[in-house]
């Protein structure tokens, strides 16, 4: 809070000078005056909590300068007390008062008495000034929660039309196979239909990832990758969103190998949703360009297109989460505005920057993406990876236990397809009798179970000698970080997040075959 200001009205120097010495306290501004006229003149331009005018000044006196007062909306509620030297009659008191004034001191002044009644008014001056500030704040607040109501009821809507738009083909599509399953175009119903799929899981991921970063609930698995794996992976993910749009893209990557030290899974994320990003705003046929500046200790990754740019009052605010540029409802997928929101936590969890340039709409747009780079490493200092020569091969018998039957039994077809046996089970306590007979090579098991849940069933199956060795796989709808490592310290030897696709749990499958078949050999 600024300072207390009181006014000091008086002819006379040593006056003001005494009133100055008696009041003189921190937090407090003393403004002096020598007549009515200049009085006036403070006014206009300070916030008074108090005014000590003296009666008998020549040209305006106290009462004349009071009556101003209260005749102007700014000052008509600041309090007054008179000093006098002269009578205090009922007379010129009543006059007083009916100028405005709340009190009168007499002359010569008792300093503790005028003390004692001026801190009164500096208090309640504080007072309202607190009361000011507490009401700024809570006007902030009320904005602040209406802005926030407008854009959950954007987001709900928008939520809404992007969960519709997936599933009317996933819909249509199944209706067509399920009254045709021979249908001419059934492979382009059921690649957009997989498409779709795609579409939707993506955006829940999107959803439950700025849900996390928020709450600071996801860890980094930072390695030391290579510029160009993560580049490559995150142009693979976006090709789909590319092509649709018949973009020309062209990617320009240094010649060497550049090093960060990063999670790759994350960081590929940042670039294939600024990819993403360039493919939604940019009008059919245009261009997207993907470039990596190498700096001495650092790289700076640049997506930037020709589509429709963006405003200037919004470059600052286009990170911020459901933020946009214009309406979803001129495009077939808007998105949800949490995008670029996922992105800017990413970049800031890897200690990085982002920034988004435009010239304005229509003028296309670019994002910056900073990070700290390692050293570049010549080829020949590049550790390789051994390849195994441990390969799965035959057919498997896993065991599938899911209280969802529908899950349960797709996964079983799932696993016939890559040419393995199974035999599903929607129990925990089920599951356990079961693999005494069934004797499994893996189990694909739900952690959500009725009664005994997955990672009961997991360590039970752990303190069993015939099945220390089996690989036990968690395949769950719980996928944040801390129920991935809940699962491993279960005894589990992977952990899948559902939806898991095909080649996802082949490869799964496999990875951890091999490496129970690597461990038990050595």
């Amino acid at each position: 809070m600024g300072p207390v200001s009181f006014l000091l009205v008086d002819d006379l120097d040593e006056n003001l000078l005494s009133l100055e010495a008696l009041l003189r306290r921190e937090g407090l501004r003393l403004l002096k005056a020598r007549t009515g006229d200049e009085a006036l003149e403070l006014l206009l331009h300070n916030d008074v909590a108090l005014a000590l005018v003296d009666v008998q000044m020549p040209g305006l006196n106290g009462f004349e300068l009071a009556e101003l007062m209260r005749g102007n909306e700014r000052t008509k509620r600041i309090p007054i007390i008179f000093v006098t030297a002269g009578t205090t009659d009922s007379r010129r008191r009543f006059q007083g008062y009916e100028a405005g004034a709340v009190d009168f001191i007499q002359k010569p002044i008792e300093g503790d008495v005028l003390r004692s009644k001026a801190e009164v008014f500096f208090e309640l001056y504080r007072q309202r000034q607190q009361i000011a500030q507490q009401r700024d704040a809570l006007e902030l607040q009320a904005d602040a929660l209406k802005l926030a109501d407008r854009r959950k009821d954007e987001f709900l809507a928008t939520l809404a039309h992007e969960l519709r738009n997936p599933l009317a083909p996933l819909r249509q599509g199944l209706d067509v196979l399920r009254k045709n399953p021979d249908h001419p175009e059934g492979k382009q119903i059921r690649d957009r239909m997989d498409r779709q799929l795609g579409h939707l899981v993506h955006l829940i991921d999107d959803l439950l990832d700025v849900s996390r970063v928020s709450q600071g609930k996801i860890d980094l698995r930072k390695e030391r990758i290579r510029l160009r794996d993560v580049i490559d992976q995150a142009v693979e993910a976006s090709r789909l969103h590319i092509e649709g749009g018949n973009h020309r893209f062209a990617a320009e990557l240094p010649a060497e190998d550049v090093w960060l030290d990063a999670d790759q899974t994350r960081l590929s994320q940042v670039v294939a949703n600024l990819l993403n990003n360039a493919a939604k705003y940019t009008p059919d046929g245009g261009s997207i360009a993907l470039s990596c500046r190498l700096q001495e200790q650092s790289v700076e990754i640049v997506v930037s297109d020709n589509g429709i740019g963006i405003p200037s009052e919004m470059q600052t605010d286009i990170f911020g989460l459901f933020a946009q540029v214009g309406s979803h409802t001129g495009r077939s997928q808007g998105g949800l505005g949490i995008g670029l929101a996922l992105v800017k936590q990413l970049v800031e969890l890897h200690g990085g920057t982002v920034r988004a340039e435009s010239a304005g709409i229509g003028q296309g747009s670019s994002f910056h993406v900073g990070l700290a780079a390692s050293k570049v490493v010549a080829a020949n200092e590049e550790v390789e990876n051994s390849p195994s020569d441990v390969s799965l091969s035959g057919r498997l018998k896993v065991l599938v236990v899911d209280d969802n039957i529908d899950v349960a039994d797709v996964t079983g077809w799932m696993l016939e397809e890559i040419g393995h046996e199974y035999i599903a089970i929607n129990d925990g306590r089920d599951a356990l009798r079961e693999a005494i007979s069934f004797r499994p090579d893996a189990i694909l098991l739900d952690i959500g179970l009725p009664e005994i849940d997955g990672y009961e069933v997991c360590r039970v199956l752990r303190e069993d000698e015939r099945f220390k060795d089996t690989v036990i796989i968690a395949q769950t709808g719980w996928g944040q970080e801390k129920d991935r490592q809940k699962a491993l310290d279960s005894g589990f030897d992977k952990h899948l997040t559902k939806p898991v696709s095909l080649e996802t749990l082949a490869a799964t499958l496999e990875d951890a075959y091999r490496t129970k078949h690597q461990r038990a050999s050595s």
